[in-house]
């Protein structure tokens, strides 16, 4: 019996797991829907915060879709996604924090010089 499930289990791991090729036609059509998305917002010619926010929403959207799609992180650990996920989100916190520092710096220092 144990002999029977040793050879099963050798002779499915030799078999390599392909993804249906309608997986990724889905994904590549609807990453052509997002660029088609993030052209419509030049094209209605969006301005300000509403256009930077959905460039960046879609951006990270088609960003998003391709690492885990085609770079086969959907299938991957935990510990791989957290790996590599973990880093950028650190840095753009730090970001956020400098940014904070920044402006109140900047404005002490116009109270301080130009309110004697």
């Amino acid at each position: 019996m144990m002999k029977q499930h040793i050879a099963t289990q050798r002779a499915t791991s030799n078999v390599h797991q392909q993804h249906p090729v309608s997986m990724y036609l889905k994904v590549w059509l609807l990453l052509f829907v997002l660029s088609a998305c993030s052209y419509m917002v030049d094209y209605f010619q969006f301005q300000g915060m509403l256009r930077w926010t959905l460039v960046l929403a879609f951006m990270f959207l088609k960003a998003g879709l391709i690492i885990m799609v085609f770079m086969h992180l959907a299938w991957e650990r935990m510990a791989v996604k957290l790996l590599l996920f973990l880093p950028p989100i650190a840095i753009l916190v730090f970001i956020v924090l400098m940014s904070i520092e920044a402006d109140y710096v900047f404005i002490s220092r116009m109270v301080s010089f130009f309110n004697p």
